[in-house]
């Protein structure tokens, strides 16, 4: 199985600069988006052979996750259950047989840090959501987790010490979420390659000169990691201030 996971960045720009034709080309099995920044009816995707799942902010033009899938679920639920989280259109969990499928956008914790507390409430409350879903089955959660794990996760790791997506607290609730039988798959097969990226900020020429974080994850139940194949990350791939991301797994 081929899954892909790309923040867009605004789905309905995204299209105008080659997501179709990536999309197209890429033929995943599955395929997650962030940040879709739309409302229901606002756009009409001919995805030939794709069920579509959409979870949509209450804010018009913010946030937003989607599922494409040539694989239909047994079931599908929106959020995580707890309403103060479920008003921005952040989790799409799909169940099937053997695995559930999700695709989640993590809170910014914004500059001056100004959502840090709510951050960590989502990040608890997420932990807990995910670790109920792993007892009946093994999870694999994909997105934009807004959190640079270690120092080589972004390029200039000293001068963004504390930095939304680089503080301490984010970086130990990713560490705890690991440590509790979770595996960063790129990392499973490339423990120390420096330099990839999946995010850069549009300024100071920062994807030119590759200054940018590693954000966007795929994320598996341990159990699942015989049945990893590989990971990448298309840093090729423009469209959006992030590039897509792919998990291959045999199951």
């Amino acid at each position: 199985m081929k899954l892909i996971s790309w923040n867009v960045n605004g789905l309905r720009a995204c299209v105008t600069k080659g997501f179709l034709d990536y999309f197209k080309e890429v033929d995943a099995d599955i395929f997650c988006i962030q940040e879709s920044k739309l409302q229901e009816g606002q756009i009409d995707l001919d995805l030939e052979g794709y069920h579509q799942y959409w979870n949509y902010a209450l804010k018009k033009g913010y946030s937003g996750t989607a599922i494409f899938t040539k694989h239909e679920p047994l079931s599908v639920s929106y959020g995580i259950g707890i309403e103060e989280h479920d008003k921005e259109g952040r989790v799409i969990t799909l169940e099937y047989p053997t695995f559930y499928m999700i695709t989640v956008y993590t809170p910014n914790s914004q500059a001056e840090l100004t959502r840090l507390d709510y951050r960590m409430v989502w990040e608890d409350a997420f932990h807990a959501y995910l670790k109920e879903l792993e007892k009946n089955k093994p999870v694999i959660v994909c997105g934009d987790l807004n959190v640079a794990h270690n120092e080589i996760d972004l390029k200039n790791p000293k001068t963004n010490r504390n930095n939304a997506g680089f503080t301490d607290q984010e970086r130990n609730k990713f560490s705890i979420l690991l440590a509790d039988g979770f595996t960063d798959t790129f990392r499973y097969f490339y423990p120390d390659k420096t330099d990839i990226y999946s995010w850069w900020s549009y300024r100071f020429s920062a994807r030119a000169k590759n200054a940018g974080w590693r954000i966007d994850y795929f994320l598996v139940s341990q159990a699942l990691n015989p049945k990893l194949k590989d990971a990448a990350i298309h840093t090729q791939v423009m469209g959006s201030d992030h590039c897509p991301v792919e998990l291959d797994i045999d199951i």
